[in-house]
């Protein structure tokens, strides 16, 4: 798992009340603040494998 899938999957935990956020490092604590529940989800979930990001409009 890529270092900032993991970090999106902390920052999710944070929001969701499961992680302090006192307990966050790093990336994690920076998307917890700057990205949605929504976009944490979807970055800890993505697989990325160098193929371009399916943007949809």
């Amino acid at each position: 798992m890529p270092a900032q899938q993991k970090a999106a999957g902390a920052a999710l935990s944070a929001k969701r009340g499961e992680t302090p956020k006192s307990e966050l490092k790093g990336a994690s604590k920076q998307m917890v603040e700057s990205m949605s529940e929504k976009q944490l989800e979807e970055f800890a979930s993505t697989k990325r494998k160098g193929k371009p990001q399916h943007v949809s409009k």
